[in-house]
């Protein structure tokens, strides 16, 4: 349960870096292609963070009815 929860925080922190360094690519101007493959993977890693947060919140329901 803990695990998950850590797990889905430093995914979070990671998609948030990952748009920080897609602002920082399209800011220089040069190179637009890197920069939509950092959003790309912020999104991805935005995704597996809430789905984690998901399962613990579940797991955590699942044991306050047991």
């Amino acid at each position: 349960m803990k695990k998950e929860k850590i797990s889905s925080m430093l995914y979070c922190i990671a998609s948030v870096l990952y748009f920080l360094a897609a602002i920082f690519s399209f800011a220089g101007g040069n190179h637009n292609s890197m920069a939509f493959v950092w959003i790309c993977l912020s999104f991805t890693f935005l995704c597996l963070g809430f789905g984690y947060k998901k399962k613990a919140k579940e797991s955590e329901d699942d044991s306050n009815k047991k």
